[in-house]
Order: C-alpha cells, then sequence, then structure tokens
C-alpha cells in the first residue's frame, strides 16, 4: 500500500499549487545513551536518590498545576526555595524546570486536542448537511454525504459527544487546567488491566517506580566539567551530588557519590569529551530500564546550528531521491538535469511489533541509504514533507481501519528528524518537496518509459524520480519526441516541454478540442470533429464539395 495524500483531480481547475523545494535545517542538539554496569550497593543508592528526588518532583508538579495560569516568577522562586532546602539549590533547579517543561508540553497537546476536534466536528457537520447518498463537489467544497440513514443517525450522535468533549476541553484550557501524571498516564491505566497483559502487582510496581524516579541535571557552562550536579570525567568516572537529606550516603568530600561503574560512550566520544574538557554545559540523566534490569546514563547538549546551504549548491552535486513507504523506501538517483542515473533502490524495513523494534528498524534502513548516497558521489536527499495528521481520521478513509491504522504507526516525524540528524553527520543536505501528484504523476510520466525487459519500475521507483525532479526544479513529466513533419512548424518545438517560470507546468497538458489545423480556429469548419475527413482526401465528405469559378470580366 502506498502511503499519499490523495487529492481527486477531476479537472484542471481542482489541482492544487505545490510549495517550493526548500533545504531542511540540521539539528539543534544531540543526545548519546551509555550503560551503567552498576554494583548491587550502586543500584541501591541511585534507587533511593531517584525515588526522593521524584517524590519532590511530583509535588512540585502539582502544585504548578493547581496555579494555573496564575504562575508568574515569583510563585516559582518561593517553589524552588521551598525545594532547596531538602535537597540543593541545583537541584532545585531542574525540578521546577523539568516541571514547567511538562506543564507546557500539557498545554500543547491541550491546544492540538482542541484544534482537532474542532476539525473533526467542522468535517462531521459538513457530512451530516448533505444529502444521503450525495457525491462530493470539489469545485463546490462541498464533501460527499452519508451513504445510509444507520450511518447518518450515528455520525449525528458522535458529532453530540464530540462538541460535548469539546466544551470540557475549552473550559480546562480557560482555567489552566491540565491532566498530567508523573510515570505517564498509560502506565498507571494499565494497573487496572494487570490480567489483560499477564503482569504481576509487583512488576507494575517496579514499573511505576522507575518511571517516576527523577535523575536529571542540567549542565552549566563554565562550572567544571560542564555539570555540578552530576559529573563524568574524562576517564568515565561518574558521581552526584546528593541532596542535603540523604548526606549519610556520601563516599566523597562535599557531600557527592562515586559510583564503582564506570562509563563509555561510543557514539560521538569525542565531541563530548571536548565539551567536559573545555567546562561547556552537557546535561546528564540517569534512568533504570526495570524490564532489562539495566541503568543507563543519557549526555545531551545543544550545537550551534550549521550555516544552511542554498538550495542550488546543496544540489549542485546530484540528488538521491527518496519515495517513502509502509514497508521500504524507494530511492533513484538523479543527475542535475533531472534524468534517472543507475538502478532503482529499495531499503526494506517492518513496522510491526514494538515501538522499539521500528525504531530499530528504521535506523537500519536510513543507514543502508545513507551509505549509498555517498557511495553515489551525491550532495543531498529529496524527500517528501509528509504530514498525516489531517488524515488520520475517520471521516477522511471512512470504513478503511486497515489503512488508518497504518498511518497512524507510520512514524513520519521521527524517520524525518532521524534522517536529518544521520545525514547532517554525513554532510548530506535534506530537501523536503510537496508531496502532491508525486505518484500519479511519477506513474503516468516514468514508469512504463523506464520499464525493461531486465528491470521492472514500480510505481514507488517511478514517484522518487517525481521526487528528485521537483527538488531539482524540473517539471515531472518528461521531455516528447518533436512532432513529425507537416504538422507542426517541421520539429521546430518539443511539445511537452515547458521552461521553470510556466505556470501550471507540472500539469498533464489540457485536451483543446476541434482540429488542430492552422486554417481555422478549434470548433470551427463544418467537419471541425471529423478526424477522417481533414486526413483523407477520398473521404466522402470531399467528393460532396462543389467547386464553382466564377467567371472572369471582360474588359470592355
Amino acid at each position: 500500500m502506498h502511503l499519499r495524500c490523495r487529492v481527486g483531480v477531476k479537472g484542471l481547475g481542482d489541482v492544487r499549487g505545490v510549495v517550493a523545494p526548500f533545504v531542511v535545517p540540521g539539528p539543534a542538539g544531540t543526545a548519546i545513551r551509555a550503560r551503567l554496569r552498576v554494583s548491587g550497593l550502586d543500584a541501591a543508592v541511585l534507587t533511593e536518590v531517584g525515588v526522593f528526588l521524584g517524590g519532590l518532583a511530583a509535588g512540585d508538579l502539582a502544585v504548578r498545576s493547581r496555579q494555573g495560569l496564575e504562575h508568574d516568577s515569583q510563585t516559582w522562586a518561593v517553589r524552588k526555595r521551598e525545594l532547596t532546602g531538602v535537597s540543593s539549590a541545583r537541584w532545585a533547579g531542574s525540578i521546577t524546570k523539568a516541571t514547567h517543561d511538562q506543564w507546557a508540553l500539557a498545554r500543547r497537546g491541550h491546544a492540538a486536542e482542541m484544534a482537532w476536534l474542532r476539525k473533526q466536528i467542522a468535517s462531521i457537520e459538513a457530512r451530516l448537511a448533505r444529502p444521503l447518498g450525495s457525491k462530493a463537489d470539489k469545485r463546490e467544497g462541498l464533501p460527499r454525504g452519508y451513504g445510509l440513514r444507520t450511518e447518518w443517525h450515528a455520525k449525528s450522535r458522535r458529532l453530540h459527544a464530540l462538541r460535548a468533549r469539546l466544551a470540557g476541553v475549552e473550559a480546562d484550557w480557560a482555567a489552566g487546567r491540565v491532566r498530567v501524571v508523573r510515570g505517564g498516564k498509560k502506565l498507571a491505566h494499565l494497573r487496572h488491566h494487570l490480567d489483560q497483559v499477564g503482569l504481576s502487582e509487583q512488576a507494575w510496581l517496579e514499573r511505576w517506580k522507575a518511571a517516576r524516579m527523577f535523575l536529571a541535571a542540567d549542565g552549566e557552562s563554565g562550572k567544571r566539567l560542564g555539570n555540578e550536579t552530576i559529573r563524568i570525567t574524562a576517564t568515565g568516572q561518574l558521581s552526584i551530588k546528593l541532596p542535603a537529606t540523604l548526606d549519610r550516603l556520601a563516599n566523597a568530600p562535599h557531600g557527592r557519590y562515586v559510583l564503582d561503574a564506570t562509563v563509555a560512550f561510543h557514539h560521538r566520544s569525542e565531541e563530548w569529551r571536548d565539551r567536559i574538557t573545555n567546562n561547556r554545559a552537557v546535561a546528564y540523566r540517569i534512568h533504570l530500564d526495570p524490564v532489562r534490569g539495566r541503568w543507563y546514563v543519557t549526555a545531551s547538549w545543544q550545537r550551534t546550528p550549521a550555516p544552511l546551504l542554498p538550495l542550488e549548491a546543496a544540489l549542485a552535486r546530484s540528488v538521491v531521491a527518496v519515495d517513502m513507504n509502509d514497508d521500504h523506501l524507494a530511492a533513484w538517483r538523479l543527475d542535475v538535469h533531472g534524468n534517472p542515473v543507475g538502478e532503482p533502490h529499495r531499503f526494506f524495513y517492518d513496522l510491526a511489533g514494538s515501538a522499539q523494534h521500528r525504531d530499530a528498524q528504521i535506523r537500519h534502513a536510513l543507514t543502508r541509504l545513507l551509505h549509498h548516497t555517498r557511495a553515489t558521489g551525491a550532495g543531498a536527499i529529496a524527500i517528501e514533507d509528509l504530514d498525516f495528521t489531517n488524515g488520520r481520521c475517520r471521516e477522511k478513509h471512512g470504513p478503511n481501519k486497515r489503512f488508518r491504522r497504518l498511518i497512524s504507526r507510520f512514524p513520519t516525524a521521527k524517520l524525518k528528524a532521524r534522517l536529518v540528524a544521520m545525514a547532517a553527520e554525513q554532510n548530506i543536505a535534506i530537501v523536503a518537496v510537496d508531496p502532491a501528484y508525486t505518484s500519479r504523476w511519477g506513474a503516468q510520466h516514468w514508469q512504463q518509459p523506464l520499464t525493461t525487459s531486465n528491470r521492472k519500475v514500480s510505481r514507488h521507483d517511478a514517484a522518487s524520480i517525481a521526487i528528485g525532479r521537483r527538488a531539482l526544479g524540473h517539471p515531472i513529466r518528461r521531455r516528447t519526441a518533436p512532432p513529425h513533419d507537416d504538422q507542426s512548424d517541421r520539429r521546430g518545438h518539443r511539445t511537452a516541454q515547458a521552461r521553470p517560470d510556466t505556470r501550471r507546468r507540472e500539469e498533464p497538458r489540457p485536451r483543446i478540442p476541434g482540429p488542430r489545423t492552422r486554417a481555422e480556429p478549434p470548433g470551427s469548419g463544418a467537419n471541425a470533429g471529423d478526424q477522417r475527413a481533414q486526413n483523407r482526401s477520398e473521404h466522402a465528405a470531399e467528393q460532396q464539395l462543389s467547386w464553382k469559378q466564377d467567371s472572369l470580366p471582360l474588359s470592355p
């Protein structure tokens, strides 16, 4: 199944405009992770500190949620002062910052939910207003009506439910009330369905405790090794500044605890070592995976964004165009003139299973894609700027649950974010193009001409060519051969060639009615619609013509 936002095209007036391609900015930050092979004593200390700080974070989040829209700098100072007395100033700063981030994330989710509900309500109202069984009218902007009376009744009931839900969400938004829980709502709801998932209460408690721990500290530039709270030396020694209440656990001066385990970052280790050597800010987070029983430490920092390459410079060394699908990436290299070079390549992945498995599959496919791009010498990868947030609703795809489920699980945002981050390390630019009509026009103009007895070009391969040509600024359609002699200008021009500034140049050529002759305008003449009368001199229509010569006047 091909993932594409389909737009019906019945007439030329229905073709929407195409957004110009652009170079995607590089990542603004990075994160690396390493495993901590802790001893039993280290695990006990980390658990006690994490549970204690997690309780402080939960209480601070509750206070912040009750304040709602009345929060200001003074209330923030009061909260931080109260936390400092039982922990430290730096731990209090990290906790309050995490609380603000979580509250802001909940507000953004709140706004997104309101926008989604309003869009759903408007869509259902528009379809309910149409007669039963009526077809969509794209020229007038009218949606199709519901097919059955039972469906119409069910949708009207759903409309009332959505309106009631929207009223509650809008009331919470106006009051500044958010609904968040430390540890996650999914894990909290799982507590009531342990039998269905085959999980014991003790196992759930272990996961719940691990999810609510707090062991994260923001970095500080100018401080020793870039972080005073959680510190990792160049040799991998990890130490933690203990909260004031837990000073009894210290095994090093100044209330610190040094772990027996050492840290070894294998990815971006040189970049991380340069930062801590120059005392630049590095944030650390220590967390426990209760399923595997493993501890991990994550280091993250901000990066100075690289200057954005102009589009012409990014495409100067050809481009590898990629069409994203539900089971593979279809890639084809195009030169600067928009011609496909070599053979198409497909990089397969499997989106079935857990989110962790899907993430690993996508990461592996992107790695192979980047290796292929470097091997071909291309300087950019062209992808579609896909967004399925508007295509997951049942009003758009109707009862097609399989397709809606497929779109919902397709990790569009994660795929693009990973590709941008991984390509930045390889000095490969990412060019995003408008996905409109790439599948349809690619198959129309490129699939059949490139198919040979030894090479079968799929619809996805043809779509990748359309994506690449759009990124390069060329029209998607191919150049056709000149017309034959004595039919149009003696091979003077190519009928399908269009300049980059030509309006609607990526659309199929319109069918001009009437005869294509220069003697008379289209639609005129007695036999304008009869091609036989125009091309065959022995046709009966010409036999019916009576030729009459006027008499010449005689000179006097």
